[in-house]
């Protein structure tokens, strides 16, 4: 296994596309693309050459989730070398850029937008933004669907399918078998944005199908947690050498911002989404305008399904203030 390095200046930091290659019988795989943009383009195709391959000689990619910089290129690489292209069933259309998938989606991001009380002036700079991100989504793929416990064969290296959702609805990680741990278990694993060795993955605004988005991540991290893993390979940056405590390190951060919120709400009174992360993040521009009200929102809603605050009119109310943030997050 060997790490490529991708900018990316277009959302959060450096790109991994991880390269799978068994010299033996020739079958090339990768794990993730990154964006497709000219410049990520040109770092994945050297990065190859530098390993002694091409597009074309890619014979299967795996995608970790749908989001444009771990998949843009995946269609491309399709196209050129016919790779099976795998992804988590509840990515696929957005990977296929099916067009009943993708309104869907745009229906679902333009409701919420509303529910959470957005000003028309950054609605507007949002889907600007957006518009003028169209071209970076690279061609739609092919895929073949996966789903929890799927095992592959890529690259001469056995993955298995955990199912990861959260930040994405289809996010997943992907155990590697062959690095098992005397006990059997996975000692090591690809795992994309479900933990991040410098900031924590968006929830509630990176993908708005999700339903529940904190409890969905919290409960990921509780089961990557219980997994042990020694290292894992994000999506981004460095490899994560205690991953079990990274995750418990996020917990522990959406816990405190847990706290946050409900400062806001005791501090200022009833509020929208918008205003608590205004208050939280301050002025918001590019994908952090849906970002930053999506996280407050995972918390927000979060605390209403707990009885902690209740929802009328487009605001959130403080019902009576929790003294045990750990319980409830």
């Amino acid at each position: 296994m060997d790490r490529i390095t991708l900018g990316n200046e277009e959302f959060e930091g450096r790109n991994n596309a991880y390269v799978l290659a068994d010299d033996e019988t020739d079958e090339l795989a990768l794990v993730d693309t990154g964006v497709a943009t000219d410049a990520i383009r040109t770092d994945l195709r050297d990065g190859l050459a530098e390993r002694g391959y091409e597009f074309a000689d890619v014979d299967d990619i795996v995608l970790t989730h749908f989001h444009v910089d771990h998949a843009g290129l995946a269609g491309e690489i399709q196209r050129e070398s016919g790779a099976t292209v795998y992804v988590h069933e509840a990515d696929a259309p957005l990977v296929e850029q099916d067009e009943a998938a993708v309104a869907a989606l745009e229906d679902r991001r333009e409701t919420m937008l509303e529910e959470w009380g957005l000003p028309e002036d950054a609605r507007e700079e949002l889907l600007a933004f957006l518009d003028g991100s169209v071209h970076i989504e690279g061609l739609p793929a092919e895929p073949t669907p996966i789903e929890d416990g799927t095992v592959l064969e890529v690259g001469g290296t056995t993955l298995e399918t955990v199912h990861a959702p959260g930040h994405a609805a289809g996010l997943c990680c992907f155990e590697i078998e062959d690095g098992a741990s005397a006990d059997g278990t996975a000692s090591e694993a690809f795992v994309g944005d479900t933990v991040l060795p410098v900031y924590t993955p968006n929830v509630g605004g990176a993908d708005v199908r999700v339903d529940r988005p904190l409890e969905r991540y919290a409960e990921t991290l509780r089961a990557f947690i219980d997994r042990e893993y020694d290292r894992v390979w994000p999506g981004h940056r460095d490899p994560i050498e205690e991953p079990s405590e990274r995750a418990r390190t996020i917990l522990d951060h959406h816990r405190e911002r847990t706290g946050n919120v409900l400062d806001v709400l005791e501090e200022h009174g009833p509020a929208d989404a918008w205003t608590v992360s205004a208050h939280l993040f301050g002025d918001l521009e590019g994908i952090h305008i849906v970002h930053g009200p999506g996280e407050a929102y995972a918390h927000l809603d979060h605390l209403r399904h707990e009885d902690v605050v209740a929802y009328d009119d487009g605001e959130y109310r403080l019902l009576e203030r929790p003294t045990d943030l750990e319980a409830l997050v």
